[in-house]
């Protein structure tokens, strides 16, 4: 991740609105989001609940996409997803 990319204004191919969803909601729609996006395609998703941090650090892990950056700002967490090519 890079400190240098502000995650709630960098240009992203999909915005996803999850604020006010409890885990794993946000996480399963950042994820069907991305099966339509196509390949190094940015998704931003803003969330509120707290637990979405480790859900999103865990999903990049694992999926093989990339969480380019990730932002707190009162209470909203926003996570830049970039779509793995595989």
């Amino acid at each position: 991740m890079s400190d240098t990319i502000d995650c709630f204004t960098h240009p992203v191919a999909r915005e996803l609105d999850t604020c006010g969803l409890r885990c794993p909601l946000p996480l399963l729609k950042a994820k069907q989001a991305l099966r339509d996006m196509a390949a190094d395609e940015i998704l931003r998703v803003l969330a509120t609940d707290a637990g979405s941090v480790r859900d999103f650090q865990a999903y990049a892990q694992l999926s093989g996409h990339k969480l380019v950056a990730f932002a707190e700002l009162e209470l909203v967490y926003c996570y830049l997803l970039k779509k793995s090519v595989a």
